[in-house]
């Protein structure tokens, strides 16, 4: 993949994206010297953020000639919009429509929630505050003057549509007639949390697996890494096991959620289940090519304490079963003692966390027994938002592609002012 960045600093950020997901990632300010392993990811830092938007675009052309058979060309933009989005992007696409292959339609995505940037109703934020309204605008170089994103893009002489925020989260068949609308070559899409950032990414790889299309990522690095991610996630089909034994009524509603957003299929369980049964009628569920199925607790008339003690052995029992029958991209829990029981099922030693899905919701990987380095995400009960459960679903899908390897980036070269 090549990503071409408008300033060093933000193609450092986007870099990592890269190599969180265990890309061989290389930045650099002008075509790379030889290496001793060529990069999964290249960024190009062709430092256009202060230049008039003619000289910008004409960097960019000359930027996205340094490798012109790459699979995947990518637009990073600034966060906060500065600079010549629109003016680049506009040349990027120019230079695609001459190479072969289906037409090319730009995605922008410019939120970056893990650092505060989100998209609703077209509009841009900074923490909450409208970017136009923010301390971008106010830079000295590059004041931003609108908060609009796509007023931002109107520089491209190409048909534009706003995908909002309900679409993103709604059901998959109507983001994806969003997504493959005809008369939009440029689609700027709402995104408050990295859910919707990842929803929009699954969602875009199975549009472009269908072969009628090709993307050009325009953000500023967290969609176009999980694009990547999803391109090489969906073709696998591996579903993700959730498994939920908290009764409280947030965990209800995301577990609801997944429902709505995901398709998800539950297979819901009294207080004494049977570990055979219920692996044998996840297994079938496994094969219907959901993204998440699972178990769901029915909430009892009255708790008998003995077997909401037993209950969570039963159910790390019933996930052991299910792990050791049919193929799955991770494993989700929520509830601390379930988390626990499932773990001891699996004759785990533990869980190598490698981040924080929302905050107090953990995911990693697992450590020891047969299952070593399965993906694996767990909660309490009343922690996370409504989309809790969704995010740590998807986020599965995309690490069940990923090695469990320490990342590498490289930054070479000078920067080519």
């Amino acid at each position: 993949m090549l990503v071409l960045a408008d300033d060093l600093t933000g193609a450092n950020a986007t870099a990592v994206r890269f190599a969180r997901r265990g890309m061989r990632t290389l930045v650099t300010g002008g075509p790379p010297r030889e290496c001793v392993s060529a990069p999964d990811v290249l960024v190009l830092d062709l430092a256009t953020r202060h230049l008039p938007g003619v000289q910008a675009a004409r960097r960019v052309v000359a930027g996205a000639s340094v490798f012109p058979d790459v699979p995947l060309v990518a637009k990073r933009v600034d966060s906060t919009l500065r600079g010549n989005p629109g003016a680049e992007t506009a040349a990027l696409l120019q230079v695609l429509d001459t190479r072969s292959g289906p037409p090319v339609r730009a995605l922008v995505v410019a939120a970056h929630p893990e650092a505060g940037r989100t998209t609703e109703g077209g509009i841009h934020h900074v923490h909450g505050v409208p970017i136009a309204d923010s301390e971008a605008a106010r830079d000295p170089f590059d004041p931003v003057t609108s908060s609009c994103v796509l007023q931002t893009f109107d520089a491209i002489d190409r048909p534009i549509a706003h995908v909002p925020l309900d679409v993103v989260r709604g059901d998959s068949s109507g983001l994806a007639r969003a997504l493959l609308d005809p008369g939009a070559r440029v689609l700027v899409c709402d995104a408050v949390t990295e859910a919707d950032v990842e929803t929009l990414a699954l969602a875009a790889a199975a549009a472009a697996l269908g072969g009628e299309l090709r993307w050009l990522p325009v953000d500023p690095g967290p969609f176009g890494a999980a694009l990547v991610g999803a391109l090489g996630t969906v073709p696998t089909g591996r579903p993700v096991l959730g498994v939920a034994g908290s009764l409280s009524r947030l965990s209800r509603e995301q577990i609801a959620e997944t429902d709505r957003r995901l398709g998800a299929r539950w297979l819901e369980v009294g207080d004494a289940p049977d570990p055979v049964r219920v692996a044998a009628d996840l297994v079938a569920l496994a094969r219907t090519g959901t993204a998440l199925i699972g178990i769901r607790t029915r909430v009892p008339d009255r708790v008998d304490p003995v077997l909401a003690a037993r209950l969570p052995v039963l159910l790390g029992e019933a996930v052991r079963r299910t792990l050791v029958a049919a193929p799955f991209a991770g494993v989700f829990a929520t509830g601390g003692d379930i988390a626990g029981a499932v773990c001891t099922a699996l004759d785990a030693d533990g869980l190598a966390v490698e981040t924080e899905v929302q905050p107090l919701v953990v995911a990693g990987r697992l450590v020891g027994g047969p299952h070593d380095g399965l993906p694996f995400a767990a909660k309490g009960g009343l922690v996370g938002d409504a989309h809790a459960a969704v995010a740590c679903a998807l986020h599965l899908r995309m690490r069940s592609t990923v090695a469990p390897a320490a990342p590498m980036v490289v930054t070479v070269g000078e920067i080519d002012g």
